[in-house]
This record gives C-alpha cells, sequence and structure tokens, in this order.
C-alpha cells in the first residue's frame, strides 16, 4: 500500500488527525510549545514526562487517547540522547510508521522539536519506512473486520516553507527504499529476471531514463561467458539490465551502481543446506537496491550522471548446470575455474564489471549478498567494505553512515590474492573458509576496468534480517539504497 506524505506548519494541537505522533528527547522537561496540546490533554502528557512514566528513550512509546478538538490519540515516542539527530528522527518517525500503521488508523501526523531542513527529510523517509507493509499473498478477513492501512501522514515541522526540498528529498528516499523492500519480499517465482527488467523500465518510464535490457543471446554475443556459466542452470532468460541517469553535464563521467541480482540461489551442485534455502529468494538485493537507488536519484534530480547496471539470473542445479570443476571465460578475457558453483554471485558480477568499461565511470560501487563469511565477521549490523581506492573507500564510508547503513572496511592485501590463484586456469572462484569476504572481493577486483575507483560492499548480513528489529519487521531492510544515493548525493554537492 504507497503512502501519500504532506508537510505543513503550525500548531501541532490544532491538527485534526486520528494520530499524532510526538517525538520528544529523553531528560524529563516537556517542550513549552506543546503546552495547547497538553491542555488539551488535561495535563496528562506533562505529567506522564515528569513523573517518568514516559522517559524519552529510544524506542520507547506511550499513547494516549483524547477527546474534543485536535488529535484524536497522541502517540509519545522517544527520540534518546543520540547527538545525531538525523538519525534519531529517522527512527523515531520510523517507530511511529509502523504503530501508525498496525493500529489501524488511516491517517496520522507527526511532529519532533525544531523539526526543520534535514529532520523533515528524516521524518518523511522514517514514516516511509515504518508504515511499509507486505499483505499480497494473505488472505484477508471480511471488509469490516479487515485493519485499516496507513495511508496519509503529515510531517508538522517548525519551518514547513523553508523545509519543501528536504521533505522531497525524505519522500523520494522513502519510495526508492519502497521499490526495493518489495522487490525483495516477493518470491522467487515472482521477482524473476523478467520480473526486475520490467520493474526497471517502469522506472525508467516514469522518470524518463534509458533503459536496456539484454537477455542470453545478447551475454554469448558479449562473450559473457561467466555470467552465462550461472544461468546455463535455469530455463529462465537471463538479463543484463542497464538504467542510465544523465542529471549531471554531458560528457561528464558517470558514478556506475552495480548490483547482484540472483532471484534465487539454491547453490547449484554445491547445493546448500535445505534448512534456510528459502532465504534465497534475497540474493537479489542488491539488484533491488540500485533499483530504488535509481528511482529515489531521479525523483531527486541529483546533478550527477549515473548509470545502473544489474546482472540477474538463478542458481539452479540440472542437467546442464556448470560442474565444480568447470573452466569458463569472462568477458575481458580471464579465465575461471570454478571451484564452487554456490560461489556464484561473484562470476555474475565479474561480466557486469567489465560491462561498465564502456560507460568510461568515474567511479564504481557494487553491491552483493556475497558472502556468509560477512555475516561471520560482521553479524547483522555493518556491511562489508572493501575496495581499490582508499579515498572511494572512505567517501563510501561516510555515505553509509549518513544513510544509517553502517559499512566496516576489511582489507585487500597483495597476501590474500594468493588463496584465489588458479591451479589450470587464471583464477578460482573461491579461496576457501578462511578470508572469504575479502578473497571474494579481490576476485571481483579482477574484472574491474583498469584505473577505475572501485568499492565492493557485502550486504549478505544487512539486507535483510531474520528477527523483528523494533522499527524493522523481520524480512528485507531496503540496505543498500540509502548508501548508494547518499554516495551519488555527496557527489552532487
Amino acid at each position: 500500500m504507497s503512502l501519500t506524505l504532506a508537510l505543513r506548519g503550525g500548531d501541532p494541537s490544532r491538527v485534526s488527525t486520528p494520530l499524532l505522533a510526538v517525538a520528544l528527547h529523553s531528560g524529563g522537561v516537556f517542550p513549552r510549545v506543546l503546552a495547547a496540546l497538553d491542555k488539551a490533554y488535561g495535563g496528562v502528557l506533562s505529567r506522564a514526562v515528569a513523573q517518568a512514566d514516559f522517559k524519552g528513550v529510544r524506542d520507547e512509546s506511550l499513547l494516549f487517547i483524547g477527546s474534543g478538538r485536535g488529535p484524536s490519540r497522541v502517540l509519545l515516542v522517544g527520540l534518546g540522547e543520540n547527538e545525531d539527530t538525523y538519525a534519531a528522527v529517522t527512527r523515531a518517525a520510523t517507530l511511529a510508521g509502523r504503530k501508525g500503521n498496525a493500529m489501524g488508523v488511516r491517517k496520522m501526523a507527526f511532529w519532533a522539536p525544531q523539526l526543520s531542513g534535514d529532520t523533515v527529510e528524516a521524518a518523511a523517509f522514517g514514516l516511509s519506512r515504518g508504515s511499509w507493509d507486505f499483505m499480497d499473498y494473505k488472505t484477508q478477513p471480511p471488509a469490516k473486520d479487515r485493519p485499516r492501512p496507513l495511508v496519509e501522514a503529515v510531517v508538522v515541522a517548525t519551518d514547513a516553507r523553508g523545509s519543501q526540498a528536504s521533505f522531497a528529498a525524505g519522500v523520494a528516499l522513502g519510495e526508492g527504499q519502497r521499490i526495493a523492500r518489495r522487490l525483495q519480499q516477493l518470491p522467487g517465482n515472482v521477482c524473476t529476471p523478467e520480473h526486475f527488467a520490467r520493474t526497471a523500465r517502469e522506472i525508467g518510464k516514469r522518470h524518463k531514463l534509458r533503459v536496456s535490457v539484454m537477455g542470453r543471446r545478447d551475454l554469448k554475443r558479449l562473450k559473457m561467458g561467466s555470467f552465462l556459466a550461472v544461468a546455463q542452470g535455469t530455463p529462465q532468460d537471463p538479463k543484463l539490465i542497464v538504467i542510465e541517469y544523465r542529471g549531471g553535464r554531458r560528457g561528464d563521467a558517470p558514478v556506475a551502481l552495480v548490483g547482484k541480482g540472483l532471484c534465487f540461489d539454491s547453490g547449484g551442485i554445491s547445493i546448500k543446506p535445505a534448512q534456510g534455502m528459502e532465504l534465497m529468494k534475497y540474493d537479489m538485493s542488491g539488484a533491488a537496491g540500485v533499483l530504488g537507488a535509481m528511482d529515489a536519484i531521479a525523483r531527486m534530480k541529483l546533478r550527477v550522471n549515473v548509470v545502473g547496471l544489474i546482472g540477474s539470473t538463478t542458481n539452479m542445479p540440472s542437467g546442464t548446470a556448470m560442474n565444480p570443476g568447470d573452466v569458463v571465460t569472462a568477458m575481458n578475457g580471464k579465465t575461471i575455474e570454478i571451484l564452487n558453483t554456490d560461489a556464484e554471485g561473484r562470476l555474475v558480477l565479474a561480466d557486469v564489471l567489465a560491462y561498465s568499461a564502456r560507460f568510461k565511470p568515474a567511479a564504481i560501487i557494487d553491491a552483493a549478498t556475497l558472502t556468509g563469511a560477512c555475516v561471520v565477521a560482521l553479524g547483522n549490523t555493518a556491511t562489508g567494505v572493501m575496495g581499490n581506492d582508499q579515498s572511494l573507500v572512505d567517501e563510501v564510508l561516510s555515505a553509509a553512515k549518513r544513510g544509517g547503513e553502517p559499512g566496516w572496511p576489511l582489507p585487500m592485501w597483495d597476501e590474500y590474492r594468493e588463496l584465489i590463484k588458479g591451479d589450470i586456469a587464471d583464477i578460482k572462484n573461491t579461496g576457501g573458509r578462511g578470508a572469504g569476504t575479502i578473497t571474494a572481493a579481490l576476485f571481483l577486483a579482477e574484472f574491474v576496468p583498469a584505473g577505475v575507483p572501485w568499492v565492493h560492499l557485502d550486504i549478505a548480513g544487512t539486507a535483510y534480517s531474520e528477527s523483528d528489529l523494533v522499527v524493522i519487521p523481520k524480512g528485507p531492510t531496503g540496505t543498500p539504497v540509502r548508501t548508494f544515493v547518499e554516495f551519488v548525493r555527496g557527489r552532487a554537492r
């Protein structure tokens, strides 16, 4: 269900809405600007703060039911003591949106102290993120018993007139992440490579972007033997998808965003264990992030040229599937010895990275749910970040922090490269269990166009969650949409 967002100023006590979420810092001081609202509620709001019934800590909430004019309900939400106001408002608005959606109110409003500029963006994005839900395949109860989804939300700002641009950016970020999360959540029999191509075309049509889609015949013509090796075990037509945004000056080198789009990964002949294999529908999260970011970038009209590239297929065991021990030749001429068919994402990305050379990119950032080793190393909190250019790595880490998708750098020392030297070919597609995230990145580095700064994001632990994260339910997180957009936005400033 889509969410319509609006921006307004004025006294929050005068907002006629079924639910007003009020975000407050910890510290026990009730804001004077809410005196009229507090009076309308008989002073119960300020008493709750004064008596520490509501402390304002992160993720805390307390609901009040009112009567008469103004908001029908007030939901106090804690901002905590976070010095990062943008992050605190984003989280509080996300929690408010999620609770509003669960309560069955069709409309709500959100207020926080000194809400203007960047924090208005944070509020709009947070409300969109929190209200997102996926009910496509659940049988609904009769209409009279059916919960009403949240469809409208208002950000009540201190400076509404001066925050229009920030509000629009927040809406764009929310819409982009919704695209990514929906793609992630769809089952593999629906979110196929063809569905990815169709979604890219829809984004292209909406924003007048150039979209190119290439199938198996085109990949053969391009001599993408590495990508085709993964696709040879499935009857579904693989897709190389290119979506181009031209917001910068004519002739300026674009930023290339590259995503792994494995719509389902069984592991192939090196088949995965049955337990948890259903989660491998999320193996296309990098590609979902590219499409979500491209939509947001186009909505924000950023003055940068950007090209999104996606390699999409499925990795299946069959009579035609690649085998351990096979040798294939990638687009750039390098030969690859396939030791493990479950190390397939890097085979797809190898050819997509090589293909990106024709756009002469200023920088390349790829994202992939690439290695279980990254989950072991960093858990589900941080994305693994590696690259061939330290200044670009630092730039991406800064963008990831701004976007609330923190990353952590891992070394790419030459000593690790020895682990993937081929026995009968140029390179092996796995270096074994040790340093698996690093050797996977080093494998990709072999296919990055010469002289181009490049960063790899391993989002295996951050693209989706197997448990409820309070503000985000179990399932897709939308990572790395924000990292991609914040990086491009940083280049536009």
